[in-house]
């Protein structure tokens, strides 16, 4: 037999009918009518099959069922008070866990940078970080929030786009000595490849230059690596080219350890999203989080618009 839902509701109200001994002064404080306080109390006893209240025209008083139920029926009134009190709370106050998903070399080299602020401006917020080059589902793995960084297709999630990332074509300035500097994709099939496994189609690359148009080329590869960031080693040891993110090398293109090559060719650029399950209401704390992290990601050195 199946079992039906307690009215949680009709125990409330008999909670307060009894705390304030009167229907029409625990209507008064539920902001209800006096009939509908004491329609749920009636509704209430009907359905257990016992009286609750023993009511006269002078007082109204408990049964003995009444008494020996009163004690549940008012941890269920304040149960629901609380709840709604923390609710309301948080109209104002972030508060809680936020769950993050975010690329690995990314969470590690800027993500991480941001959190201490996160952490400070909002003291009862917790974070839930995983890092993974795996596109996660947000809504199937229970996340509030992810960053990701690609092109984005067609989706219901909802998307805050923060800055471009720009991906170069990068190699050492001794390995460009001694094999050569390539000025067009063609010729990248001589030289030794570094690449990443991430993307649609990992090893085809795709250059776009003003006047000459497009080009496709699948060099030879000599490691590939489902992490960029194992590959910076490899380039600054002079090993071969890679099409890096710019954040993860835009240090080295500064101090000089690694060289843009091609730069009349284009690399497609990325985007830096924010990406969120798809509903205009969230939490006040996710949102928090989420206008923190925008703010401190797209301030980065290497963003653009």
């Amino acid at each position: 037999m199946t079992r039906r839902l307690p009215d949680l509701e009709a125990w409330a109200i008999f909670a307060k009918v009894a705390e304030r001994g009167s229907f029409a002064d625990a209507a008064r404080e539920l902001g209800l009518s006096n009939p509908t306080v004491s329609k749920a109390v009636s509704r209430l006893e009907a359905r257990l099959g016992l009286a609750l209240l023993s009511r006269t025209s002078r007082r109204l008083s408990l049964t003995e069922s009444g008494r020996a139920s009163l004690e549940r029926a008012t941890r269920i009134l304040r149960e629901g008070e609380a709840a709604e009190d923390e609710a309301a709370e948080q109209l104002d106050i972030p508060r809680g866990r936020v769950r993050i998903s975010a690329p690995l070399s990314f969470g590690i080299g800027y993500l991480a940078s941001a959190l201490p602020g996160v952490l400070e401006v909002y003291p009862d917020v917790t974070l839930d970080l995983s890092l993974s080059d795996r596109q996660v589902d947000l809504i199937a793995d229970g996340f509030d929030l992810a960053i990701r960084i690609a092109r984005l297709e067609d989706s219901s999630l909802l998307a805050r786009r923060l800055c471009t990332v720009r991906l170069l074509l990068v190699a050492s300035p001794a390995y460009l000595e001694r094999m050569g500097r390539p000025r067009h994709p063609a010729q990248l099939l001589a030289h030794h490849i570094l690449a990443y496994t991430g993307g649609t189609n990992p090893g085809a690359w795709r250059f776009v230059h003003a006047q000459l148009g497009e080009e496709m080329v699948q060099p030879s590869v000599r490691i590939w690596a489902d992490n960029a960031d194992v590959l910076n080693p490899a380039l600054l040891g002079g090993q071969g080219l890679a099409i890096q993110p710019e954040f993860l090398v835009w240090k080295e293109l500064r101090d000089g350890a690694l060289e843009h090559v091609m730069p009349d060719w284009d690399c497609p650029a990325l985007g830096l999203h924010l990406i969120m399950p798809p509903s205009s209401l969230r939490p006040l704390r996710v949102q928090a989080v989420i206008d923190h992290l925008a703010k401190a990601l797209a301030a980065t050195p290497w963003a653009q618009a």
